[in-house]
């Protein structure tokens, strides 16, 4: 058995011991960057093949880069892009080269699946090797050091009252400890050995090129020339209502008509493109045509003003309401959405292969998800919010529920003109999150420096003493937007 195999041995140890120490109780806190960033050391030290490949070395700086977003403020998307990172970073010693996003998307998702095998294969490896040695000799060989030391450990026990202190404080692990263990393990192991058969299977995969059988090119003419008159009339309508603001028939109010359909209209220019993509696919009849490209062209225009209008509904929505997190990830969606048409579209004029689409789509989306790992869109959201209403306006209950995302805001919110009443009730929402975050950042097991951050800017702007909510009676509670309610009397007959 060859030494780099057995030296991965104790590096899963002690990953294993390093995660029974920094997390007792909870999964939370800058903790997980410090594991993240173990984790990566540790594949760059136990794999000398990850060290030398320079493509290993761009996906251990793309790990390192999340490893810092999990240790500033950790979150789900960080970590999966973290080990969507890593796996990259240790996978790519196996292949020749890096080929497209589809490919690698797959040999991430197998990887991902395979990790339970491969330990499980490599002990029954272990195992075949020890039925092979002769099991009387390797007896023999390990008789006298097992017996001498328990010896020796039993006399210095009876001698030294450390020694037996410390046998006595021994306890065994407990089963939740046993399968945290074992879910380390099942993590780790895979990153320092991935398993042959995830290379094999990606490499078995089609290229990503989208068919639509049964198509000829009048077919296609058709169809187009069909699908640009139906976009006509939806795009024309936006144009003329949504866009100009005109007069809507009798009783369709213009807060209807802004409010409906943005998410179905993404997801037809979704369709719409796949569906260009399928009909002028290199090769194809319709590919050759000029007239098919010229209609796929004004197709993918009209998508594009498609995806304006859905974009436009929303900003719309959030005017006449107000910004939310899965709002703003909207936006961004088809912002990538528009950025793809316009990307097929180039495809198609320029005779570029499906490869070179999904790899600078893959490229977008990638800097984008990479952007909101650094960014707190919930804080972002909470300070449009309070700017863009009066104080009466402000939606408190969303602000409580983002916790000390909105504190800042909330600070800033409190120190502008309102009465006494919505004053109260913002105070109180911001005491509730200044206090929430003071007790996170005292204790070393949820401390994290965005939060160490916010909390000395929101004690600066709220001074050494800080107005604190007006006392309520016992029988009364606080809404979730501060709002004090009385619970009911309970009538007690004589």
């Amino acid at each position: 058995m060859r030494l780099s195999f057995l030296i991965k041995v104790p590096i899963v140890v002690a990953l294993i011991i390093l995660v029974d120490r920094l997390f007792p109780s909870s999964f939370a806190g800058a903790r997980i960057g410090c594991l993240a960033i173990t984790w990566l050391i540790a594949v760059a030290v136990a794999r000398r093949d990850v060290r030398k490949s320079p493509l290993a070395r761009i996906g251990l700086g793309a790990a390192a880069l999340f490893a810092v977003a999990l240790f500033d403020d950790p979150g789900p998307l960080a970590w999966v892009l973290f080990w969507c990172s890593l796996s990259a970073a240790a996978l790519l010693p196996k292949v020749v080269r890096f080929d497209d996003a589809w490919h690698w998307a797959a040999r991430l998702a197998l990887h991902a699946v395979t990790g339970v095998t491969k330990p499980l294969a490599d002990v029954s490896r272990v195992a075949r090797c020890r039925r092979d040695a002769n099991p009387r000799a390797m007896a023999a060989t390990l008789a006298l050091p097992l017996i001498g030391g328990a010896l020796f450990l039993i006399l210095f026990s009876a001698a030294n009252p450390l020694i037996a202190r410390a046998f006595a404080a021994i306890r065994l692990p407990s089963l939740w400890q046993i399968l945290v263990w074992t879910f380390v393990a099942f993590c780790a192991w895979p990153s320092l050995r991935p398993h042959a058969a995830v290379i094999r299977l990606a490499a078995r995969l089609p290229d990503p090129e989208p068919a639509l059988p049964g198509t000829s090119l009048p077919s296609v003419l058709i169809a187009l020339a069909l699908f640009n008159l139906i976009f006509a009339v939806q795009n024309g309508l936006d144009i003329a209502f949504l866009w100009s603001g005109g007069a809507l028939p009798a009783g369709m109010t213009q807060t209807e008509y802004v409010h409906r359909g943005a998410y179905p209209l993404i997801v037809t220019a979704l369709i719409a493109g796949a569906m260009a993509l399928a009909m002028l696919r290199p090769g194809s009849a319709g590919e050759r045509n000029i007239w098919a490209r010229r209609f796929v062209t004004l197709w993918v225009v009209q998508n594009l003003v498609l995806v304006a209008s859905s974009a436009l509904r929303t900003i719309d929505y959030i005017e006449t309401s107000m910004l939310t997190t899965w709002r703003i990830a909207a936006l961004v969606w088809m912002a990538l959405v528009a950025l793809g048409l316009v990307l097929i579209c180039w495809r198609i004029l320029r005779g570029r292969s499906a490869r070179w689409l999904i790899n600078w789509n893959a490229f977008a989306a990638t800097l984008v998800l990479t952007m909101c790992c650094f960014i707190d869109l919930a804080a972002t959201a909470a300070s449009w919010n309070v700017r863009a209403t009066t104080p009466d306006q402000v939606d408190l209950c969303y602000l409580s529920q983002l916790g000390d995302s909105a504190l800042l805001p909330l600070i800033a919110l409190e120190q502008r003109q309102m009465d006494a009443a919505t004053r109260d009730r913002v105070r109180y929402i911001r005491n509730q999150a200044f206090t929430d975050l003071a007790a996170r950042q005292d204790s070393w097991a949820d401390w994290t420096p965005r939060g160490a951050r916010r909390l000395t800017r929101a004690q600066t702007m709220l001074g050494p003493n800080p107005a604190r909510p007006l006392p309520v009676a016992q029988s009364a509670w606080r809404a979730c937007d501060g709002t004090i309610g009385q619970s009911p009397v309970m009538q007690v007959r004589p």
